[in-house]
């Protein structure tokens, strides 16, 4: 797989030009990936360099940002990252800015891996959106909807699904999938392009819902291996 030259050339990709085109821009006409291209401003290391070292996924909050010794551009980075989650809370959203040193992994993986390392669509029982910006480290992925197959459609994989779930594949199968979230994850094709969310960029993504226009995005989280740059993540 290769990435694509131009990350935002795909039809189901619109780019806009503020956070309220962001926010207003409706997903229609296939588009289910809105971006917001920033160029941010501020030390984005400094702020990982003084989190120092730690594991897994931590939850940062104001007070720990703030009372960091920053420089004024790390302070200035701080900020940046307050304000997009302030933007997010002003519309009832409760994003969380994360410091990612790895994510976990499955320890008996199945037939499906099930993280967020994998090609995955969020889904939710009403109509929702997911927000997503990295400021450091490596940045998420997406693929489009048509370079990808659900892995649950692959002969092989489903036949496997299959012998684990020990019954017919029938309505009570397919319940079975969606609820070890199988169905949610994708391969991609031998063809694919994934393309990069890129750093700095402001993300609102479609998510699986009933009613929803558009299919979901499909994306992923980065590979974590150890000696990679730690991860600045707002997601909501």
């Amino acid at each position: 797989m290769t990435h694509s030259a131009k990350p935002f050339d795909h039809p189901r990709i619109k780019v806009v030009g503020s956070f309220h085109e962001l926010l207003t821009t409706p997903f229609a006409n296939g588009v289910n990936a809105l971006c917001w291209p920033r160029v941010l401003t501020g030390n984005f290391a400094e702020v990982v360099e003084l989190l120092g070292t730690g594991e897994g996924i931590v939850s940062l909050d104001e007070k720990l940002l703030r009372n960091l010794p920053l420089s004024e551009a790390g302070r200035l980075a701080v900020e940046v990252m307050l304000e997009d989650q302030r933007l997010l809370r002003e519309q009832d959203l409760d994003p969380e800015i994360n410091c990612i040193h790895g994510y976990p992994r499955e320890e008996t993986p199945g037939p499906v891996a099930t993280d967020v390392m994998s090609f995955h669509v969020d889904s939710a029982t009403a109509e929702a959106d997911t927000w997503l910006c990295t400021y450091h480290g490596a940045p998420s992925e997406g693929l489009p909807n048509e370079e990808a197959c659900m892995r649950t459609e692959i002969p092989e994989t489903r036949a496997e699904l299959q012998r684990l779930y020990g019954g017919r594949d029938d309505e009570d199968f397919r319940d079975y999938l969606a609820e070890n979230c199988y169905d949610l994850h994708y391969a991609p094709l031998p063809h694919a392009k994934p393309y990069s969310f890129g750093v700095g960029n402001l993300w609102r993504i479609a998510t699986d819902w009933p009613g929803s226009p558009v299919p979901p995005c499909i994306h992923r989280a980065p590979e974590t291996r150890s000696g990679d740059a730690v991860r600045l993540l707002l997601i909501s």
